[in-house]
């Protein structure tokens, strides 16, 4: 079992996306109501800006203010789904959705100095081939130094060089000097599934979160299976926190039989329905493994499994999100993310608060909790879902 950063993956759940720039059209209504319509609110933002250039010490970003009124009106809607993006967050946001973005292969962060530290290479990258590890500090790039730049634009900086080499001076633990690193930046496509084969005829596939990729990668991860001798399936959505509503219908395409995948029903009652035609219905046992941080899109999997009867599904109750976002990008290049609609299971079910609850209930075990690695052999979950499969 791969133990995935849990992120604010859950944050995102099930996603849907609007068409770019279109959304500052949304904004237009009747100008009578509204909070900005209340002379008193636009008076009192106007009175806290004016404290702000008499009292305030430091330097004052306007801009920066404009954002933060932005934000602060939809924070105000108390909904932890739904939130506002500036241009450079919906440009990291929509790379983590989709799974692909320009770049060379590696995560960043500020480490506790407020240097850019390379937190993570992913396999297959640019970054990783050419030698960058995890740890390593990136102090320039390309003789411009990055030491006290916002990641932002640190990212930006890598990515307007597409298809391009570019030079990291990094500063590596143990090393005196610094190493000048040529990475090339490439389209980099995120590993959103990981599989393997159990033994001779069980396959296992995990699905870290339904990106944009993913439903390609489990494809190419189910054909490879069945190549090997796949006869039946361990489907894992442990840690999943969710991601496309396209990335999951995708999947359970290749899946379930004829039917109903998941409907949405939006605040004026529309109902929208995503179906399966059947043509690739599985012909094999199948467990899916859950738990209690399997959100969203996960629970649109494992509910559509459990109502057609296809499959066990084995752990803990799941998270219980059962509402849709959408995430529309405005004509600034910033973004809004709102809640629009609840969804429900091909049976009708609404999941939201509630969760999924398995078939098979099984904790894991107290002694493997902490533990950042864990082995098939000592994965109680896991164990019992093969045993499930052994009594189809």
């Amino acid at each position: 079992m791969k133990h995935k950063e849990y992120m604010t993956g859950i944050l995102t759940g099930v996603l849907v996306t609007a068409l770019a720039a279109g959304g500052l059209q949304l904004a237009q209504r009747d100008t009578g109501s509204g909070v900005l319509a209340d002379s008193s609110h636009v008076k009192k933002v106007e009175y806290l800006e004016s404290l702000i250039d008499q009292k305030y010490l430091g330097e004052v970003d306007e801009d920066e203010l404009a954002e933060g009124i932005y934000a602060g009106l939809i924070y105000g809607l108390g909904d932890v789904y739904s939130r506002y993006y500036t241009a450079e967050e919906y440009a990291q946001e929509t790379a983590t959705t989709e799974g692909s973005y320009v770049g060379i292969g590696v995560s960043i962060q500020k480490n506790k100095n407020g240097g850019v530290q390379i937190a993570e290479c992913y396999e297959g990258g640019s970054g990783k081939e050419a030698g960058l590890i995890a740890g390593d500090v990136v102090t320039a790039i390309d003789e411009t130094d990055v030491t006290d730049m916002e990641l932002s634009d640190v990212v930006s900086l890598i990515r307007e060089n597409k298809d391009k080499e570019i030079v990291l001076t990094v500063q590596r633990e143990d090393e005196e000097e610094p190493l000048e690193i040529s990475v090339k930046v490439t389209d980099v496509e995120l590993p959103a599934v990981f599989s393997e084969m159990l033994d001779e005829t069980t396959g296992y596939i995990q699905i870290t979160q339904f990106t944009g990729v993913a439903a390609q990668q489990y494809r190419e991860a189910f054909a490879d299976l069945k190549e090997q001798g796949m006869q039946r399936m361990v489907v894992d959505l442990r840690d999943n926190p969710g991601g496309l509503l396209t990335s999951v219908c995708e999947i359970l395409r290749e899946i379930l039989p004829e039917g109903l995948i998941v409907y949405t029903e939006d605040k004026n009652g529309n109902r929208e329905e995503e179906t399966c035609d059947g043509k690739n219905k599985l012909d094999m046992p199948l467990a899916v493994l859950v738990n209690e941080s399997s959100a969203s899109a996960s629970e649109i999997f494992a509910g559509a499994v459990q109502d057609y009867g296809i499959g066990k599904i084995v752990g803990t109750t799941t998270y219980g999100k059962g509402v849709v976002q959408e995430l529309q990008q405005l004509k600034d290049g910033s973004a809004v993310k709102l809640t629009i609609s609840n969804y429900y299971t091909p049976n009708g079910n609404s999941i939201n608060k509630t969760g999924i609850k398995p078939d098979v209930e099984v904790k894991l075990a107290a002694e493997l909790l902490n533990k950042t690695e864990i082995t098939h052999a000592e994965d109680n979950q896991l164990q019992e879902a093969i045993r499930t499969l052994d009594e189809e």
